[in-house]
């Protein structure tokens, strides 16, 4: 392991400038703002922060649910990424498909945020984007001129906030920051930590036993560490070891129900379970889906599995 080239496994080469060149990204995707035949959502691309150059790609499906041919209201679930804080989009082609479904069948309307990536923006940078994504939420139900999208169908007191990997671990930092503010009329209802991303100096059990992983072997989830966290820090920071004492602890019982998903061959697994328990000690309503078998990320390149999630996120949120 002690030669192990961390930097050729994630495919990014440092330029030497704080900047990467990332050579494994997925395809973009288009958005389709018209109905597409076969295609059973629509989506656009709106501009969050133009100096930051962050976007939202905005799903919604075609056929409307209705009640007493009243449209229903839907919720609204903000859709964080992964890629381990360095890699892929939230406009790229998996996000776009995870997404696509999260709005047609629950049915949703589902915010893909496309934050910064580091290590060019380094930690809490993505942590800030989530938090204007929120807040862009809530000005759209004020905003005479607000996306209609958001204000003709979405329910403002039904916001989920939905992360995979690092994108749980930008759940849970945006989501603590989120409820000191004033939101109304919108109010986080849940969030969704899809095999959340946490770490800590000293190693876990499955991080051990997993060490050799081939998807995230131990140096590479270092290696998103160092290139993620706040230059001088480890992995005892806060943003990444959210089990150590500091002021985020006794905001916690603050958080709405809670859904956390893993899989039992994830290094990440110990940690995963350990964050349930510190939620349900904290008095926060959590649901635990844990399965023994599965690697990480096995709803990307698995089917079934993904499914099988996306049928556990709408039961959560319906």
């Amino acid at each position: 392991m002690s030669t192990f080239d961390a930097y050729a496994h994630l495919g990014v080469v440092d330029d030497g400038d704080g900047t990467f060149r990332r050579n494994r990204e997925f395809p973009g995707a288009e958005a389709n703002p018209e109905p597409v035949p076969g295609n059973p959502t629509v989506s656009k691309d709106v501009t969050l922060n133009a100096n930051n150059r962050t976007k939202l790609r905005i799903f919604r499906p075609v056929k409307l649910p209705s009640n007493d041919n009243t449209v229903a209201r839907l919720p609204i679930i903000l859709k964080f990424h992964g890629g381990g804080f360095v890699l892929y989009s939230g406009l790229d082609i998996v996000c776009h498909r995870t997404c696509t479904r999260l709005a047609s069948e629950i049915p949703a309307i589902v915010i893909s945020v496309d934050y910064r990536l580091a290590p060019e923006h380094r930690l809490p940078a993505c942590y800030e984007d989530a938090v204007e994504a929120i807040l862009w939420v809530k000005q759209q139900a004020s905003d005479p001129e607000g996306e209609e999208w958001i204000k003709n169908y979405g329910d403002f007191t039904r916001c989920y906030l939905y992360g995979r990997g690092n994108g749980g671990n930008i759940v849970f930092h945006a989501a603590l920051k989120a409820m000191e503010l004033c939101l109304g009329p919108v109010k986080i209802a849940g969030l969704v930590f899809n095999q959340p991303m946490f770490s800590g100096v000293r190693r876990t059990g499955t991080e051990i036993k997993y060490a050799a992983d081939q998807l995230l072997p131990l140096p590479v989830l270092d290696a998103l560490w160092e290139l993620s966290l706040p230059k001088g820090t480890d992995r005892d920071h806060r943003f990444a070891n959210i089990f150590i004492d500091g002021p985020h602890k006794t905001k916690l019982k603050s958080l709405p129900r809670c859904l956390v998903i893993g899989f039992g061959f994830d290094p990440m697994f110990d940690r995963q379970q350990d964050f349930v328990q510190l939620l349900a000690l904290n008095g926060v309503q959590v649901e635990a889906q844990f399965d023994d078998t599965g690697f990480h990320a096995v709803d990307i390149v698995d089917k079934r599995r993904g499914l099988a999630i996306l049928k556990i996120v709408k039961d959560f949120i319906i």
